[in-house]
């Protein structure tokens, strides 16, 4: 999934486009999910395109399944070292440019969601941008939006501050893990997704924005069990053939993150049955199919192709105008058919701005990078 320069001596591997395409159709997903979010009121129950807050563990998932099939056999000629460039070349260009763009549209987002904007000066406001490059989640004490965000101008960076864990935990652990003691892994990490599901305060997977007890809690619980499930996914080789795999994963992916809210109350036990459930089970057989296609030609292919290069461009470039949306339509009392059209025109900037910066800035950027470190 890479578009790195071979490491020398390392032959480069052909890419599971399908799953690239699963990724960007999870990431637009992503994007409708917070659009509708505007007018749920802060009532699950209300909220279109329900369970989409499972994009982010579906996103672990599939790179615990592409980081193992890509660098598993590579460790007797790639140092750790080597391997961190590699992920870093790929991941934090877009990175800073998400902290970027957030710190260019925040004072746009002022109003009665976001009191605290209006108080926020510029120096602070150009220090928690500059501290969003780096990755590193802020303390509490710098939150300068009111929501308890580690990335309060790029909310969604949160995940791959965790994914960046996932990325260490593999070069020093979880790679060397035996198939036995990763299937053991893989059990407790269930366990522990299961537990806080069901027993954990909302009885849902939402969160692990929060730098605090709770928001360290669920952000490990939904990271552990799908990257570990998606390296014993690749090395037990289970593949689904399929000759429409794109189309059938995708659909069974679009089916499961639109399910409602699932009980009678808004936090309801069934309901976090069925997350934990939707990653434990119904992921990796969405995973199974998509694997079982490494086709590089054809209609459907050329999509998830396409759908597969935006994925992480659209994923952390999108919410810094849905801050805006979002203030726009609680502050004036919009309804979602009133801001239908709105909606529409914000996910096609959303689209256009991550076109625009895989092409502009992400491609020529991750260039430069891998020929000046030409180890990576």
């Amino acid at each position: 999934m890479n578009a790195h320069k071979p490491t020398p001596g390392i032959k480069e591997k052909s890419h599971y486009v399908v799953l690239d395409g699963l990724r960007g159709v999870a990431s637009l997903l992503v994007v409708v999910f917070h659009l509708f979010e505007a007018f749920s009121g802060g009532d699950p129950t209300k909220q279109i395109i329900n369970h989409g807050y499972l994009a982010v563990d579906f996103f672990f998932l599939l790179s615990g399944f592409v980081i193992a099939y890509a660098y598993d056999d590579r460790w007797g000629s790639m140092s750790s070292w080597s391997f961190y460039k590699r992920r870093l070349i790929r991941l934090q260009p877009m990175v800073v440019l998400g902290s970027l763009l957030g710190g260019a549209l925040f004072y746009f987002q002022a109003g009665p969601l976001f009191p605290l904007i209006a108080r926020t000066p510029l120096w602070q406001m150009l220090l928690v941008m500059l501290w969003g490059c780096t990755l590193l989640p802020l303390p509490k004490s710098l939150d300068i939006r009111g929501w308890n965000e580690i990335h309060p101008l790029n909310g969604p960076a949160w995940s791959l501050f965790y994914e960046y864990i996932a990325n260490i935990g593999y070069a020093l652990i979880f790679r060397r893990l035996s198939l036995r003691m990763l299937t053991l892994a893989v059990v407790c990490a269930a366990a522990f997704l299961l537990h806080y599901a069901l027993l954990g305060a909302n009885r849902d997977l939402i969160g692990g924005w929060s730098l605090d007890a709770e928001g360290l809690h669920i952000g490990f619980a939904r990271l552990l069990y799908p990257f570990l499930a998606g390296m014993l996914l690749m090395r037990l080789g289970q593949r689904i053939r399929s000759r429409h795999a794109f189309a059938l994963s995708s659909l069974l992916l679009v089916v499961a993150l639109s399910i409602p809210r699932l009980g009678d109350t808004p936090h309801h036990w069934s309901n976090g049955l069925y997350d934990a459930l939707c990653v434990i089970l119904i992921f990796p057989l969405i995973v199974a199919i998509g694997a079982g296609e490494k086709r590089v030609d054809g209609l459907s292919v050329s999509i998830a192709r396409f759908f597969g290069e935006l994925s992480f461009p659209l994923y952390i470039t999108h919410y810094p105008l849905i801050y805006i949306y979002t203030e726009w339509a609680v502050d004036k009392k919009v309804s979602a058919e009133q801001g239908a059209l709105w909606g529409m025109l914000l996910l096609a900037a959303a689209v256009a701005i991550a076109y625009a910066s895989l092409v502009f800035y992400d491609r020529p950027v991750r260039r430069w990078l891998t020929a000046r470190f030409s180890d990576a």
